[in-house]
C-alpha cells in the first residue's frame, strides 16, 4: 500500500463497496423495498442502475489505481466517495422507511469517514504544485460559480415564495414528502463546496485543484444518475417531463469536462 496513512479509508471504501451493492441490487430486485409513491420509486429504480453500473465500478477501479500510488486516481476514488455520501444521504432522509434503513445509516457513515481519512491523507501541498500553471483556473472557476449559484436561486426562490404565499414549491406536492431533501442536501452538501472550491481554484490554493476535482467528479456521476432518475420517472409514466434530463445531462458533461481538464494537467508524481 503505497500510503499508510490512507489505510483506514481504503478499509472504509471496501467496506462501502459491498454495501453499495448489496443497496443498489436489492433496489432494483426486491419488488416492494421502496415504499414510496410512483414517481419517487421510479427515481429510486433509475438511480440504483446507475450506481451499480457506473458508479461503483468506478469507485472500485478508482481505490485500486489509488492503492498503487496514482494521483489522479486518488483524487477521482475521493470524488466518488463524496458520490456515494451524497448520493445515500438522499436514502437515508428522502426514502420512506423500509428494509434497507440501516443499510443506508452505515453507508452514510462509512462514506463521511473514509471521505475524512481520505482527505487528511492527502498532501495537499504536493498536489497543488503539480498543477500546471497553464490549468484554466478561472474558467473553471466561472463554471462552479455558475452552478451553484443557479442551484440557489432556483432553491432559494421557491422556499422564499412559501414564505410570501404559503404555497409549497411543486416538488414537494409531487413527491408527497414533508420536506424537499434536494433543497436541503443540494444547499448544504453542494453549494458551498461549489463556492468554496471556486474561490479557491481562482486563487490557484492547492485545496482549490484538488476540491475542485473532487465535486466535478462527483457531480458528474451524480448528474448521470439523475439523468437516468428522469428518463426511470418518465417511463413508468409518473412523470412527463423529460426536459429535465436535459439540464442534468448539460451540467454532468460540464462536470466531466472539467474533471478531465484537471486531471489532464496534474503531473504524475515521478518515481
Amino acid at each position: 500500500m503505497s500510503n499508510p496513512k490512507l489505510k483506514t479509508a481504503y478499509i472504509l471504501t471496501a467496506l462501502i463497496a459491498v454495501l453499495t451493492l448489496i443497496a443498489s441490487a436489492g433496489g432494483l430486485l426486491i419488488d416492494d423495498l421502496y415504499r414510496d409513491n410512483a414517481l419517487i420509486t421510479a427515481g429510486w429504480f433509475g438511480n440504483d442502475l446507475v450506481t451499480l453500473v457506473v458508479a461503483l465500478p468506478l469507485l472500485v477501479v478508482s481505490l485500486a489505481l489509488s492503492i498503487r500510488g496514482s494521483q489522479r486516481a486518488r483524487l477521482v476514488w475521493l470524488g466518488m466517495i463524496a458520490y456515494t455520501l451524497y448520493n445515500f444521504s438522499y436514502y437515508l432522509f428522502g426514502t420512506a422507511f423500509n428494509s434497507f434503513f440501516l443499510i443506508y445509516v452505515a453507508l452514510f457513515d462509512l462514506s463521511l469517514f473514509a471521505l475524512i481519512y481520505g482527505l487528511i491523507g492527502l498532501d495537499i501541498s504536493d498536489i497543488g504544485q503539480r498543477f500546471r500553471a497553464s490549468t484554466p483556473t478561472k474558467g473553471i472557476a466561472g463554471f462552479m460559480l455558475f452552478v451553484a449559484l443557479g442551484l440557489t436561486f432556483v432553491y432559494t426562490s421557491q422556499s422564499l415564495s412559501f414564505v410570501f404565499t404559503g404555497t409549497l414549491p411543486e416538488i414537494i406536492t409531487l413527491t408527497d414528502k414533508a420536506t424537499n431533501v434536494v433543497f436541503a442536501l443540494d444547499l448544504t452538501m453542494v453549494v458551498p463546496w461549489f463556492i468554496a472550491g471556486a474561490i479557491w481554484l481562482w486563487q490557484r490554493r492547492p485545496w482549490g485543484y484538488v476540491l475542485a476535482t473532487i465535486v466535478n467528479v462527483k457531480g458528474a456521476a451524480y448528474m448521470l444518475a439523475l439523468t437516468a432518475v428522469t428518463i426511470s420517472a418518465v417511463q413508468s409514466g409518473a412523470s412527463d417531463d423529460l426536459a429535465q434530463a436535459g439540464l442534468w445531462s448539460a451540467l454532468g458533461i460540464g462536470s466531466l469536462i472539467v474533471s478531465v481538464i484537471l486531471l489532464r494537467n496534474l503531473a504524475p508524481a515521478e518515481a
